[in-house]
């Protein structure tokens, strides 16, 4: 018996160490296995650390289990700066058997605990979750995976989702889904029992937000047939913030079209469920409020969706005898009854048909009732009734408003009946009446009401004929601390939009703001306005300004104004505007924009056809002044606080505002610039701005400017310049301006002033710079004196040519003719004197920072040192006369700062100074120079076409980026989804860990 229970515990023991040492005797083998299905199935930086991976027996036996802490799939252009996978944590199951005996072990299992997973589709169809090789490709370059695939179980826990589809403008955000399946995924055909949960942070199709901030839950049994794709749906339970419903039927994608045939209906039949999808009702007190009543809800929706088609629908609601109340507020809304059913029996939308045939509820004792029924989204033939009483005063007691109180009486009665054809001018007979009475509003946060609120409003069409259209809005108006704001306006007949109304008095914006906050924006300031209105649209059209009756006067003072979108913020000390039919007058605007102060006058006009039509151009005439104007606060939608290092990008311009401006600013600031006494004239039309007779001081001389900024196209904005430089400092002009550091960086080492004209165009780049390998230009430098010291040119030219008295050199009446042409500049052959020795240069300079220049110099033979004069006496037998002139041509490349200096044709010196004094014997010195021009020309023909390919590549990189920005409004929507879903993608992949995937290459 002893011996039996020592054989016994020996076996355990042996099991227990056998299965502690399995996982780790077979890890390399797993890892390895892992590496190499990566890298010969996944296109992207798959990034995680070994040391990061564990291998268990224990955690789900009979399996090993891999886990893998830190996991993320970062894509390839255009995807490079979006993360597709990040996960806390992978895990994957592995076969035991399959691990010891196997040559491939055989996954079972995949488990996804905390991360995110950002999808996105590019308008062009491409998508980041696209990583896979293509199947040719990996046929020839990677061998065959043998990886066999069992998985019978699934799991994701606390999962954020993003999915930004923007070929079919489709956006959902998921936040902290926790999922599991299990099923036999080897089958073409399997069950899949599936448990889910997740928050619908955000549902958006074709710009209309559908879901916000919903938890949802579900459980089903799916059917698989993967060889059809279709998904079927068992009985399953299904919940939406409270609201539980049954979901049955499929979805199957054969080909391009999505088949479905779906039925849903609600399960717990309370009419609780149905508040809980309302947002301002479903809070934390949800659970305690009182509710009653019974719903129905059901629907069907069946046939194909794609481009042309919509699956028919039919889904109703029903509400009956609904009541709910807040546990601490004494009266309930009640008699809540609601017949809902939206249908469809075709497969086009716009047949979609509305019937509310009931509709009425009790806030207390104030009754609203309704019915709405809507024929199509074609002709909008209507028929819908509203009436109702509230008690302002008797709603904060239904609902809880914190903070707030309100008083007075509103009622609404209004009636429609017909359908809408614009091009017949035929609308719908309207009777409606809006009365509100004695309104009083005080908000915890100002001790003072908003009082006397009253409005009176008719809306009236007997006819249905646009020309018997009126609204009467014959009062408006309220009061603050004694202040009054009143008007009233009049406007009938559709087609002409006939109008006339006033509005008079004044309001504290800054009081108005305390009742009723806004988020991220503060506003305070004082407008008074007395202005009288009438004219109608018909004349705006015809440009009958004349019958256009608006006059009056609008002051605004100690305004100011910040948001989240203009944090650098607005200041209006006193503006004045006076309004007659023709122009808006600006007589007074004292204003800082920003940290800048700024002045104006001057006028508007067409302003009517502007604001009232589609298609209206606002004119204007504009002087404007300013002591000192910071541009670079504005340059930039992220412009930080330290406007120094604002980032500049790309501006867009208005096309449909055609403005002269007058600019007088005694100092600017853009980018690393400092322009004193700043003038000139600038016109605003049709998206493009341009600039005339304008000059300003900077780095010690002038320059005086005329051209154009063309923005139309934000992925190309283009610029035309003509320039006028006088007396500018060489050195501070490289500092300065990125376009003298690439074409002429010897301008670093110079000394003195220059003058120029010059005309250049190009691109700019999205940091509102000009893009290098755009420019084209022509025009001629001029330096009255300079000098050049400290440049590894000159210590270059010392040492190979051994000349004396070379490492400083004096320049004086410089003229350098240049054209620019894709980014290449190129000088052509000018005289110069270097040093006391006659010269002529030639050459370009890249907008990479290449030179590539050619200097044909005449030296005295004596400037060459003795050991050449030794040389030349060897060769001739006789002393050479010191100032016996000697061609030398010298090839100037790679870069300025770091140059290859050499001699043309690759002698020696020594070579060079034989060969000269053999030519000069023979009368033949000047062809020796004339063979170096040649011969460099020849290779700079070369060298330009290899430059403009670049340029090309350059431009086409640049465009891109623009295409990206121009793309900023989506992303920002995006990035609005990820702050609700908490936690979501690090800001960048730690970079220590290792890159497992081999990256092909075309």
């Amino acid at each position: 018996m002893k011996k039996t229970l020592i054989i016994i515990l020996g076996v355990v023991i042996f099991l227990i160490a056998a299965a502690v040492a399995v996982p780790f005797l077979f890890k390399d083998k797993i890892a390895a296995r892992i590496d190499q299905e990566i890298a010969q199935s996944v296109n992207a930086k798959v990034i995680y650390d070994i040391d990061n991976v564990s291998l268990s027996l224990f955690r789900r036996f009979s399996n090993v289990s891999a886990r893998i802490q830190d996991f993320d799939i970062v894509g390839n252009a255009p995807f490079e700066n979006d993360t597709l996978v990040s996960l806390r944590e992978l895990a994957i199951d592995f076969n035991l058997k399959s691990v010891l005996f196997d040559d491939y072990p055989t996954l079972t299992g995949v488990h996804l605990n905390g991360g995110n997973l950002y999808i996105k589709v590019l308008e062009d169809g491409t998508a980041n979750y696209d990583i896979t090789f293509p199947s040719e490709e990996v046929a020839v370059e990677t061998t065959e995976s043998n990886f066999k695939i069992g998985v019978d179980q699934i799991q994701i826990s606390n999962l954020n989702l993003v999915y930004d589809d923007r070929q079919l403008d489709y956006f959902i955000a998921l936040g902290g889904i926790n999922a599991e399946g299990s099923g036999d995924f080897t089958e073409n055909v399997y069950d899949l029992p599936i448990t889910m949960e997740a928050l619908i942070a955000d549902l958006t199709y074709e710009d209309i937000s559908y879901l916000t901030n919903k938890t949802f839950k579900g459980e089903t049994l799916l059917n698989i047939d993967m060889e059809n794709m279709k998904f079927t749906l068992g009985e399953g339970d299904f919940q939406l913030n409270d609201f539980l419903f049954g979901l049955s039927g499929f979805i199957a994608m054969p080909g391009d079209d999505i088949e479905m045939d779906l039925s849903i209906d609600g399960i717990d039949n309370e009419f609780k469920s149905v508040l809980s999808l309302i947002p301002g009702i479903y809070s934390e007190s949800f659970s305690s409020l009182k509710t009653s009543g019974t719903m129905d809800f059901n629907g069907k929706i069946k046939g194909i969706y794609n481009e042309e088609k919509f699956p028919s629908f039919d889904i109703s609601l029903k509400v009956a005898d609904g009541m709910f109340q807040y546990p601490d507020l004494p009266r309930p809304v009640k008699n809540v009854n609601l017949d809902l059913q939206v249908k469809n029996e075709t497969d086009n939308i716009d047949n979609t048909s509305v019937s509310i045939p009931t509709f009425n509820l009790d806030f207390g004792s104030n009754p609203i009732s309704g019915k709405l029924y809507l024929s199509d989204l074609v002709s909008y033939t209507i028929d819908a009734a509203l009436k109702g009483k509230l008690d302002l005063e008797e709603l904060t007691s239904i609902f809880p408003i914190e903070g707030l109180a309100m008083k007075g009486n509103l009622d609404v009665v209004a009636t429609a009946k017909g359908r809408y054809d614009s091009a017949a001018g035929i609308i719908p007979a309207i009777d409606a009446k809006l009365l509100l009475a004695n309104g009083y509003v005080k908000s915890a946060d100002y001790p003072a009401p908003l009082e006397k609120l009253n409005v009176n409003a008719l809306i009236q069409n007997p006819s249905g004929s646009m020309t018997d259209f009126l609204v009467d809005l014959s009062r408006f108006g309220f009061e603050l601390e004694g202040e009054a704001i009143n008007g009233n306006m009049k406007i009938r007949d559709f087609d002409k939009l006939i109008w006339d109304g006033e509005i008079k008095g004044g309001v504290d914006l800054k009081k108005i703001l305390a009742i009723f906050p806004m988020d991220d924006m503060s506003m305070e300031g004082r407008i008074q306005a007395d202005i009288n209105t009438k004219g109608s649209y018909a004349a705006v059209e015809a440009e009958k300004y004349n019958q256009l009756e608006t006059r009056g006067t609008m002051d605004i003072s100690n305004f100011k104004y910040s948001s989240a979108d203009v944090p650098q913020g607005i200041e209006i000390a006193k503006a004045t505007a006076v309004f007659t039919p023709e122009r808006i007058n600006l007589t007074e605007f004292d204003s800082k924009i920003g940290e800048s102060p700024l002045q104006a006058t001057g006028y508007l006009s067409n302003y009517m056809n502007y604001f009232l039509g589609e298609n209206g151009t606002l004119n204007g005439q504009l002087a404007m002044n300013s002591s000192r104007f910071n541009v670079n606060e504005w340059m930039s939608e992220e412009a930080s606080a330290d406007t120094t290092s604002a980032e500049l990008s790309v501006i867009e311009l208005p096309k449909n505002i055609d403005f002269n401006m007058s600019v007088v600013a005694s100092e600017v600031l853009y980018d690393n610039l400092n322009l004193k006494d700043v003038k000139g004239n600038m016109a605003l039309k049709a998206g493009v701005l341009s600039f005339s007779d304008a000059s300003m001081k900077t780095m010690g001389g002038t320059i005086a400017l005329a051209g154009k900024y063309d923005p139309r196209d934000l992925t190309a904005p283009a610029f035309n310049f003509s320039l006028n430089i006088s007396e500018l400092s060489i050195a501070e002009a490289f500092k300065s301006f990125n376009t003298i550091k690439a074409f002429a960086p010897i301008a670093q080492n110079l000394t003195g002033r220059f003058n120029s004209d010059l005309n250049f165009s190009g691109k700019l780049g999205q940091d509102m710079m000009p893009l290098l390998s755009s420019l084209d230009g022509k025009g001629l430098l001029k330096v009255a004196e300079t000098a050049l010291k400290d440049s590894k040119i000159l210590e270059g030219i010392t040492s190979l040519t051994k000349l004396k008295d070379v490492n400083t050199l004096q320049l004086k009446n410089i003229s350098i003719p240049i054209t620019i042409e894709n980014g290449v500049m190129d000088v052509k052959p000018f005289d110069v004197k270097l040093w006391d020795y006659q010269a002529n240069v030639q050459g370009t300079a890249g907008f990479d920072g290449s030179i590539n220049y050619l200097v044909n110099m005449q030296i005295p033979a004596g400037k060459f040192g003795s050991q050449a004069n030794a040389l030349l006496s060897t060769i001739t037998g006789t002393a050479t006369d010191e100032n016996t002139t000697i061609p030398l041509a010298l090839n100037l490349s790679g870069t300025y700062n770091s140059p290859k200096i050499s001699l043309a044709g690759g002698n020696s010196i020594e070579t060079l100074l034989a060969n000269a004094l053999k030519a000069r014997v023979s009368g033949e010195a000047q062809n020796l120079q004339n063979q170096a021009t040649e011969q460099f020309n020849a290779a700079q023909d070369s060298l330009k076409i290899a430059l403009k390919a670049k340029s090309e590549v350059a431009q086409d990189s640049a465009k891109k980026e623009l295409e990206k920005q121009v793309d900023v409004a989506k992303d920002k929507a995006v990035d609005e989804a990820k702050k609700l879903l908490k936690g979501f993608f690090p800001k960048s992949t730690p970079p220590a860990k290792t890159d497992t995937t081999t990256v092909k290459k075309d």
